[in-house]
C-alpha cells in the first residue's frame, strides 16, 4: 500500500514515533482498523452470554431491522455467500432462533424470520451493548462527544461502501 501523508512530513529524527498529525494514511489505516476491532471485540463480550458467534448475531440484527427475509436477502445484506449463510442460518434454526417459513405466493420461496427467542436475545443483548458504551461516553469530554457523533456518520459510510 503506497503511504500517502495526511500532513506533511514531520521533521523529527526517522525514529521517532509520527504523531498523530504525522501520520500517513497507512499507518492511520492501520490504526483505526485496530481500534475498531478491538472495540467490537470488547462490545462482544458485553453479549447476552448466550453461544451465539459474531456472525450468527449479525444475521439475527439483520433479520431484526429488515423482517423476514431470504437466503439470498440476508447473504446479500451481510456480505457473505450464500452457502456460508446457509450454515450460520442452519445453526440458528436448530438453537430456535430463527424459523423457516414458505412465502404465501410462492411455496418455493422460503423466508427466514426471528423467532421469539431470536427476538429477545436481539433485544438483550443490543440492550447490555448500548449501557455499556453509555457508560463510556459518560466519561468523555463534550467536544470528544461530538467527535463519535461526527465519526459515527463517516463509519456507517465505510461500512456501507
Amino acid at each position: 500500500m503506497a503511504s500517502v501523508s495526511l500532513s506533511p512530513q514531520p521533521s523529527a529524527p526517522a525514529q521517532a514515533p509520527p504523531s498523530n498529525a504525522h501520520r500517513t494514511i497507512a499507518e492511520t489505516s492501520h490504526e483505526f482498523r485496530l481500534a475498531n476491532g478491538r472495540l467490537s471485540r470488547r462490545l462482544r463480550q458485553e453479549g447476552s452470554g448466550s453461544e451465539v458467534t459474531g456472525g450468527q448475531f449479525s444475521a439475527l440484527g439483520s433479520l431484526d431491522s429488515h423482517g423476514t427475509l431470504t437466503l439470498g436477502e440476508l447473504s446479500e445484506l451481510e456480505r457473505v455467500t450464500p452457502p456460508s449463510m446457509n450454515r450460520t442460518v442452519n445453526a440458528l434454526v436448530r438453537a430456535g432462533l430463527v424459523s423457516r417459513q414458505a412465502a404465501s405466493d410462492d411455496r418455493r420461496k422460503i423466508g427466514l424470520a426471528l423467532t421469539e427467542a431470536g427476538s429477545a436475545l436481539v433485544r438483550e443483548t443490543r440492550k447490555r451493548r448500548d449501557a455499556w458504551i453509555a457508560q463510556r461516553f459518560l466519561t468523555l469530554s463534550p467536544g470528544q462527544r461530538q467527535t463519535l457523533v461526527d465519526a459515527t456518520a463517516i463509519m456507517k459510510e465505510l461500512a456501507d461502501s
